[in-house]
């Protein structure tokens, strides 16, 4: 093998392993590098270079926030009732350091740490107060891992109780509570709405007696009205037909007057007034004594002239 492969070869080597030491760190992760097996530094976002056979990535680190989904955990409340709680766990890496060399299994630490912190917190709290206060046994855990975990590197952001199984006897007896509640509720529903429908029903017929009151008030007042009038008119017709015979007898009065009659025509115009006035409204009439020989005297030629005819 002649010098200038074996210069070829060795330059090849040298450009390859050149080449293997370059290296680009991606966006939101992190290289925790190791020189002779001693930490070196951590890469960030960006070009770099390490030193061949010194320098090694001991890990690359994921920055983003993470989810951790842990399975049910059996916890044991206040008041002796065994469930079976299951919690999801959102992290992120703050220090890759600290990620790297603080434990040796993170996400194992994380999850035993989660389930002694969740029988801690549920030990305390009764089996109505654990199933109404998630937000609370939430809060208390995420402080408690937060606090745990920052010698780790680890962020706890939040941690939620996903679900909460409690023994199929008590979930049997919570199902008959609620449907007797919700029959309760409906019994006073339906009480409500019919007496609503009564008090209703009660309005709606006073307002019908108010009603018909009020149009049988103005019904009379409209006839008695009515009656009112038509008393008034009769009186009117009445009245002006009595004036008019007043008047026809003072004008036949006048009339004689003006053509010079004597007494005794004057005094038999009278009797025929007086006749007019009685007409069968009356049985007897007080006639002044003169004028009685001139009624005779009249009935008389009254008879004598229908002799005649």
């Amino acid at each position: 093998m002649g010098p200038v492969i074996l210069l070829s070869i060795i330059v090849i080597l040298v450009l390859g392993i050149a080449v293997s030491c370059l290296k680009i760190v991606p966006q939101a992760q992190a290289y925790v590098i190791e020189r002779l097996g001693a930490y070196q530094g951590t890469w960030s976002v960006g070009f770099h270079f390490k030193m061949p056979f010194f320098d090694k990535i001991a890990r690359k680190v994921n920055l983003k926030e993470q989810v951790a989904d842990f399975p049910p955990q059996p916890v044991i409340t206040k008041d002796n009732v065994t469930m079976r709680i299951d919690t999801v766990v959102f992290y992120q890496i703050t220090d890759p350091k600290l990620f790297t060399y603080g434990v040796e299994n993170p996400m194992m630490a994380i999850e035993n740490l989660t389930a002694t912190t969740l029988r801690n917190i549920i030990g305390d709290l009764e089996l109505d107060q654990t199933l109404t206060s998630r937000e609370t046994i939430n809060t208390k855990m995420r402080a408690n891992l937060d606090i745990a975990t920052d010698p780790w590197g680890i962020k706890v952001n939040r941690v939620e109780l996903k679900n909460i199984i409690p023994p199929a006897e008590i979930q049997n007896a919570m199902e008959k509570q609620m449907k007797a509640e919700r029959e309760r509720r409906e019994a006073v529903t339906r009480a409500e709405g019919e007496k609503k429908a009564k008090i209703l029903e009660a309005e709606g017929a006073k307002e019908s007696a108010i009603l018909r009151a009020e149009a049988d008030k103005e019904s009379a007042i409209l006839r008695a009205d009515a009656e009112r009038e038509k008393r008034i008119r009769e009186a009117d017709g009445e009245a002006q037909a009595i004036l008019k015979v007043q008047q026809a007898n003072a004008d036949g009065i006048r009339m004689l007057k003006e053509a010079c009659a004597d007494e005794a025509v004057l005094k038999i115009r009278s009797l025929e007034a007086f006749e007019k006035v009685a007409d069968g409204q009356a049985t007897t009439i007080l006639l002044p004594a003169e004028l009685q020989g001139i009624a005779s005297l009249a009935v008389a030629l009254k008879e004598g002239a229908k002799a005649v005819e």
